[in-house]
């Protein structure tokens, strides 16, 4: 990645220009950076962020000049400017600052459409979800728990255990301690019966522990692969653990509609306004250290969100 300077963008019809306020790193960023995502080079890189509208272009409203927006599938937020289609930013509601905002679009409606509608827990289910203190993980635990479903947190630090109990976690597993055996531990919380979903955002490594973690009919949701691809699998290995079910899901299938893609920000942003929603910035860098973001995020050591601020 490098720092240049470019033309500012200009909006065209039936989009917004945007003064970035913070942007948001993920984990589809350095997908798209390291080419498991293929891109055409070069691209200014993230799709994550907050700001102000600048300008608008054709068919777009003049009033909306000086709204605080935000967004989730803008390429190019890693930015002082950014140009975004109108209908894909949300308005952000007074009491929710641009940064926490940006904390909350891919990440926090990543955990909403999991907890809502890939799999809707409720209060008969036991919920495994990995990474519980991470970016999406601790968001998805607070909104299963308020669900009335009790999570199983996966972590792998003193820190990032506490962390998880205090979001709500129930029980813990440290697996990436020695000895520790993934799904013995998730049926020796639940009496031997298994979970009735698992929340895998790590893939290869952990694919095969979290198909055995399940309760029969049960469901691996796999939203992520930090650990790289999962390998084809012969889809009678389902069968043989109980008659499972395996999504991939994204959130851009869960959001494809303006109404949709509104409907699940503004329900964290109220949540969050109200105080019923913890959202922790692990840290803010400038433009110019966005690799060390990347190595940050990459690493595993970061509890919380990770925001870019021009």
């Amino acid at each position: 990645m490098q720092l240049e300077e470019v033309p500012d963008p200009s909006p065209g019809a039936g989009q917004v220009l945007v003064r970035v306020a913070a942007a948001g790193v993920n984990f589809i960023d350095t997908y798209q950076r390291s080419g498991a995502y293929p891109m055409e080079t070069p691209f200014v890189l993230g799709l994550e962020g907050a700001g102000e509208i600048v300008a608008v272009g054709e068919g777009v409203d003049d009033a909306a000049v000086g709204r605080t927006v935000a967004w989730a599938g803008a390429l190019g937020s890693y930015a002082d400017l950014v140009v975004a289609d109108a209908e894909a930013v949300v308005p952000v509601p007074d009491g929710v600052p641009a940064e926490a905002a940006a904390a909350l679009m891919l990440q926090g409606m990543t955990a909403h459409y999991l907890s809502h509608s890939t799999f809707a827990v409720g209060r008969d289910d036991t919920a495994l979800v990995y990474a519980a203190a991470g970016g999406v993980g601790r968001l998805l635990t607070q909104l299963a728990v308020r669900r009335g479903a009790r999570v199983i947190g996966l972590t792998s630090t003193d820190a990032k255990e506490a962390e998880a109990r205090r979001l709500g976690a129930d029980a813990v597993i440290r697996y990436r301690d020695e000895g520790v055996v993934i799904s013995d531990e998730a049926r020796r919380l639940t009496d031997g019966r298994g979970v009735q979903v698992v929340y895998d955002s790590v893939g290869a490594d952990t694919f095969d522990q979290s198909l055995r973690s399940l309760a029969p009919r049960g469901t691996l949701v796999l939203f992520g692969q930090s650990s790289g691809p999962v390998p084809p699998i012969d889809l009678q290995t389902l069968n043989q653990h109980g008659s499972l079910f395996v999504t991939r899901p994204s959130l851009g299938a869960y959001t494809a509609t303006p109404d949709e893609l509104t409907w699940r920000a503004t329900s964290l942003f109220d949540l969050f306004a109200a105080g019923e929603l913890d959202v922790a910035i692990h840290e803010r860098y400038p433009l110019e250290d966005a690799a060390r973001a990347h190595e940050d995020l990459a690493s595993g050591s970061t509890s919380g969100k990770l925001l870019l601020v021009p």
